[in-house]
């Protein structure tokens, strides 16, 4: 018996679904540069967390180089995401996934990938896995917010990720094309969206220390300093 348009558009979906959580099955632990030291910050009720977003050689990732008023603009972490509902990493993963996705980021392609992120002792690869993608509320052609996330860690009886989230203006006009805008927009733009979307909710926000101020080689642009903290429960 044929399918009725309406029931075949939920069988994609669950497809894509499947799809995603097999993807994000692949995910685990990075090795971590034995050279590398990494700042933290422990935020309350929650562990320790890197301050940025690591780039390959163990260093903080610097968005492509580059420069605002001069200095290299450091990628800081600005969103916690909590889930108290699922019974494995690989459940975490799966549901992460389909609530961004749900939330309009979903995979795209046309961002730099291959970075990790610190929660405890342990390094994660990031999430989306693949070379060139990340999560992005628009087409890399067009300005949007976009962002990696890492983990799932186990803590206190729930999965811990955490994320970097940033927002590029586009104009192909100048050179180059993509460049920084925000992190406190893309950041409390993505929050809205799981909020209004999925069943994460607001925790408030958690100070990690994070805001370059007055160092004369590095800034991190408009951030605040603080991850936004959404929670996932029964």
């Amino acid at each position: 018996m044929a399918l009725h348009f309406k029931q075949f558009l939920a069988a994609c979906a669950i497809l894509c679904l499947d799809i995603l959580a097999a993807q994000a099955s692949e995910e685990g632990m990075c090795d971590r540069p034995t050279s590398a030291t990494y700042e933290t910050s422990t935020p309350p009720g929650l562990p320790s967390v890197g301050k940025w977003m690591i780039a390959r050689d163990g260093s903080p990732a610097q968005w492509l180089g580059e420069v605002v008023d001069g200095k290299h603009l450091h990628e800081p972490i600005n969103v916690i995401l909590i889930d108290a509902v699922s019974g494995s990493p690989e459940e975490a993963r799966a549901n992460l996934l389909a609530s961004v996705t749900k939330a309009g980021y979903p995979i795209r392609f046309g961002h730099s990938a291959g970075y990790r992120g610190l929660i405890g002792d342990t390094i994660y690869c990031q999430l989306p896995n693949r070379r060139d993608d990340a999560f992005s509320n628009h087409i890399f052609e067009e300005s949007n917010n976009h962002g990696r996330i890492f983990g799932p860690h186990a803590f206190d009886g729930a999965y811990v990720f955490i994320g970097a989230f940033s927002r590029e203006s586009v104009n192909f006009l100048r050179d180059p094309p993509h460049r920084y805008a925000s992190f406190n927009q893309a950041r409390d733009e993505f929050a809205n969206a799981l909020a209004t979307r999925t069943l994460f909710r607001p925790r408030g926000m958690a100070p990690l220390d994070n805001a370059i101020l007055a160092d004369p080689r590095f800034t991190t642009g408009d951030h605040d300093g603080s991850a936004v903290v959404l929670k996932l429960e029964r």
